[in-house]
């Protein structure tokens, strides 16, 4: 196969039922993604396996240009995924079901389509997947896009479980982020569990055609997730520890605050206590992080004594105050997120570990004040709107 997004050879279907239809070998590059392919799309597809035994489960979400913020109508998705057993089952009763080639490679029938509505939005109703027999990976489902303008379909990162055990942090950091992350955590709805992935086009793409842009680039981008890293707490809740804000508390929001080599202790000051507000506002569902990684004339009880006072002086009861020798230090692994020390600031604003918006060299003003908040309105809502029920 001459497109990654559909490589064949390790979806190997084990299903020992005769098939009385063969594909040839010399498929075309794109055959799998257009083979069965219905003329009429919508952008809600229910897979064969849902009215099968497993674990029902909703994949939805919102696909997005790659500035992270426009939606993508009329974009094409196509998926599979094995069943219950880890197999890319044949089932020649199903409409949809792709026979065996010669080398027995296949999707199964366990796959479908989908066409983003005019607000970008998708959802696949289907089970949950198992692993290959071989347990050599997470479980996952397969995601392939067609966007309207562009010739040839490109794949993106699997969706796979946050609670599978086979999804090791080693796995996690090799991720590629195409289109996103695609960790999917569930919440309860009913009898439904819901998984939400916002899909970003071109994002982590080799040979993605960009419009140029001035803004400068600092951070993992909108629509991956953070990687966990380990700050020094001199203020707030943790203070004495060296502790994970991402692991502390990373499923409702959370805000990342970095300030590097170029610090404004007057921006700081008004952009903390804006944050104190709206951590106190918001209570448990909003939790601030600020992390200074200024790597000049460093000197860890320097650097405590300096935010203590800083905290004390503006009487943060809920902001962290945290820091990191440099933002290329490994021993916290704070430089796997990417932040660019002689930027003025990077904002993070993520909800279950997941980049939902961010912002470089942002001035504390009320116009920015406005903006945060509404965006931690409308994804609160959104979550409140998807799930009431546990989560997982």
């Amino acid at each position: 196969m001459l497109l990654a997004c559909i490589n064949l050879t390790s979806c190997n279907s084990q299903n020992t039922k005769k098939e009385t239809e063969t594909l040839s070998d010399d498929f075309d590059k794109s055959m799998p993604f257009y083979y069965k392919m219905p003329k009429n799309l919508s952008a809600t597809d229910t897979s064969p396996a849902f009215k099968e035994k497993g674990k029902k489960i909703l994949l939805t979400g919102t696909v997005y240009q790659i500035d992270g913020k426009t939606p993508a109508s009329n974009v094409i998705l196509y998926y599979y995924q094995t069943n219950t057993k880890g197999i890319y089952a044949t089932k020649e009763s199903e409409e949809r079901n792709m026979p065996k080639n010669k080398l027995g490679h296949t999707h199964g029938y366990i796959r479908g389509w989908l066409k983003t509505d005019e607000q970008g939005n998708y959802s696949i109703y289907t089970i949950q997947p198992e692993t290959y027999p071989s347990r050599d990976q997470p479980a996952h489902v397969h995601i392939t896009v067609k966007e309207k303008n562009m010739n040839e379909p490109y794949y993106i990162d699997d969706f796979v479980f946050d609670n599978d055990r086979l999804l090791t942090t080693q796995w996690r950091k090799s991720m590629e982020n195409r289109g996103g992350s695609g960790v999917i955590r569930f919440v309860q709805k009913d009898s439904l569990w819901v998984g939400e992935r916002n899909i970003y086009l071109g994002l982590n793409i080799p040979d993605y055609p960009l419009k140029k842009t001035n803004q400068k680039s600092s951070g993992k981008n909108i629509g991956e997730d953070i990687i966990s890293f380990t700050p020094f707490h001199a203020y707030g809740p943790d203070k004495g520890t060296k502790t994970c804000p991402i692991c502390k508390y990373g499923w409702y929001h959370g805000i990342l605050y970095f300030v590097g080599n170029n610090p404004n202790w007057n921006e700081i000051k008004d952009w903390l206590t804006f944050l104190e507000t709206e951590s106190q506002k918001r209570e448990e569902y909003l939790k601030v992080y600020f992390v200074y990684g200024n790597e000049n004339n460093y000197n860890k009880n320097n650097r405590i004594r300096e935010l203590e006072k800083i905290g004390t002086e503006l009487d943060l009861k809920k902001v962290a105050l945290t820091f990191v020798p440099s933002f290329m230090d490994k021993t916290s692994e704070v430089h796997l997120n990417k932040i660019d020390p002689n930027v003025d600031n990077t904002f993070f604003i993520y909800k279950r570990s997941n980049i939902i918006d961010k912002y470089v060299d942002l001035r504390p003003n009320q116009e920015n004040f406005e903006r945060f908040s509404e965006i931690l309105d409308k994804s609160a809502n959104e979550y409140f709107k998807l799930s009431k029920g546990r989560n997982e």
